[in-house]
């Protein structure tokens, strides 16, 4: 493809193409929402609460390691339960998020419910320290209010469609929307229901096989990848050892590596965000240069 065509340094220091380590915490609140009485489940809690108490540390490692920066999206009652978690996060200077108070979809509550959600969540992450500033459902759903109040309680980005591989502004709100995708996220592999047996337990060779190719193919495009991962699946070691190799990969093909926030910033500054094709640019969200300095 043409280098010099459209979308070839679109990215900071003209790197070729930008990447984000995401990470959901949900810990123990994500058994809850699936289940309320998971709440009397201590075995079903403590494979959230192995995110915690190892998980997390191990990948502050891991990152510490390689010098990058993250975005741990975090519901604020898993923050109450595992408040020190919190502040190493923020501590080793990583992006704190919002997922929820609780993990529930917005789509399951009212408009004042969903409001409520919000505010609450906010105040528990603010009160460990956090600047928030983006959010994603833990659903990776909206309803016809999300939007609006997003905008209201001042956050700058949403993460939770997967309608492009680039970041852009949402038509009628002034927030920028940074994808996500199936295929980047390590739950539809590694997610173990053991209350069924329905879903199985992938090899991390396997999921490599997956990752690697998509991440060559968005880079090749000049793209954003968003990786995905939840400290108690991927916190395990032989899938460190996984995200240790995407690490590098991401390093050696000379990835600008930055927290969601970072790449929301530099899409608010920056023209229509699009691919190398061409063919990506996202019709009706171009992102206005005059609009963002304006904020």
């Amino acid at each position: 493809m043409d280098q010099a065509g459209t979308g070839a340094a679109q990215w900071p220091g003209a790197r070729p193409f930008a990447a984000t380590l995401s990470f959901d915490f949900d810990a123990e609140e994500v058994w809850i929402g699936e289940n309320p009485q998971n709440a009397n489940a201590p075995g079903v809690l403590s494979q959230g609460a192995y995110g915690a108490k190892v998980g997390v540390p191990l990948i502050l490692e891991l990152l510490a390691k390689h010098g990058v920066q993250g975005t741990f999206y975090v519901c604020g009652r898993d923050a109450e339960r595992h408040p020190e978690t919190v502040r190493a996060i923020l501590g080793d200077g990583h992006e704190v998020a919002h997922h929820g108070n609780s993990h529930t979809s917005p789509t399951a509550l009212t408009r004042a419910e969903e409001h409520e959600e919000l505010l609450t969540g906010l105040e528990t992450l603010r009160g460990l320290g956090a600047e928030v500033v983006g959010y994603r459902s833990p659903s990776w759903e909206f309803t016809d209010h999300t939007l609006d109040l997003l905008v209201a309680e001042g956050f700058e980005y949403s993460s939770n469609l997967l309608d492009h591989i680039v970041p852009y502004r949402h038509p009628n709100h002034d927030l920028i929307e940074v994808p996500v995708s199936w295929i980047l996220d390590d739950a539809p592999h590694f997610w173990f229901a053991n209350d069924t047996w329905e879903k199985t337990i992938r090899s991390p060779r396997e999921v490599l096989d997956v990752w690697l190719p998509e991440i060559d193919g968005i880079a090749a495009l000049g793209g954003h990848v968003m990786l995905t991962a939840h400290p108690m699946l991927s916190g395990r070691p032989s899938r460190l050892a996984m995200l240790d190799r995407v690490i590098r990969h991401l390093i050696e093909a000379d990835a600008w590596i930055a927290p969601t926030r970072e790449i929301a910033a530099h899409a608010r500054s920056t023209s229509a965000m699009s691919l190398r094709s061409g063919a990506g640019q996202h019709g009706g969200s171009s992102i206005s240069n005059e609009r963002a300095k304006s904020r």
